[in-house]
């Protein structure tokens, strides 16, 4: 029987909202290198996999942070499916914008939080956690409590394991960058020679560059 980490992974790989490149890597938006390119709002196109991932966060959420006042989404990526579980788990929802809106109140919080309530945020994708943590820092600083997070998927970088570690935040995800190479794997998506490289990615992305290619 397999993991929900592997059946969300090949349904991920599936759609192309993950696509895996090791000999024509992708260069994200900060320069990096990198032989993964993630696009988790490509879910919201497709009704049933929309529904199973909503499913699957609300008994994450369930298992893990029992009984939150109210759930957060981080902008912009997991506004939509942070407000399908809150609809779902019949919860206030608010989301959390990456900057101050630029006119009237400027708010950076959209939606209404009661200073001490339990929150719970909804992430699509968890790189390095800085985006992340920011929209928990604001959440603190309205005074809430963040119990948790849940999130689709994760690189799983040591530098993001480390910074949830350091900001005290419990993170839960579906699915992981590990599980994702072993369902590529066993659908045939990449071959066994390019573990080695997508391994060594994950490692250190911020200096890796593809074989034969200088940083």
């Amino acid at each position: 029987m397999k993991s929900l980490d592997k059946i969300l992974a090949e349904k991920l790989l599936q759609i192309s909202a993950i696509k895996l490149q090791p000999d024509m890597p992708f260069t994200w938006a900060s320069g990096w290198n990198s032989p993964i390119y993630t696009d988790n709002r490509k879910t919201l196109s497709y009704p049933e996999l929309r529904s199973f991932i909503k499913v699957e966060l609300c008994r994450l959420i369930m298992e893990q942070f029992p009984k939150p006042d109210a759930i957060a989404g981080v902008a912009t990526g997991a506004i939509a499916m942070g407000a399908l579980v809150a609809d779902t788990m019949g919860l206030p929802y608010v989301y959390v914008r990456s900057t101050p809106k630029d006119h009237g109140l400027e708010n950076l919080i959209e939606g209404n939080l009661k200073p001490g309530q339990k929150v719970v945020v909804i992430e699509d994708l968890i790189s390095t956690g800085s985006s992340s943590l920011k929209a928990v820092e604001a959440i603190r600083a309205a005074g809430c409590e963040v119990v948790g997070m849940a999130a689709m998927f994760t690189y799983e970088f040591p530098v993001a394991v480390e910074a949830f570690k350091k900001a005290n935040v419990q993170l839960c995800t579906l699915s992981r960058y590990n599980a994702l190479l072993e369902a590529a794997l066993e659908t045939d998506y990449i071959r066994e020679k390019d573990l080695d490289t997508l391994r060594e990615w994950r490692r250190d992305p911020s200096v890796w560059s593809p074989a034969g290619k200088e940083n």
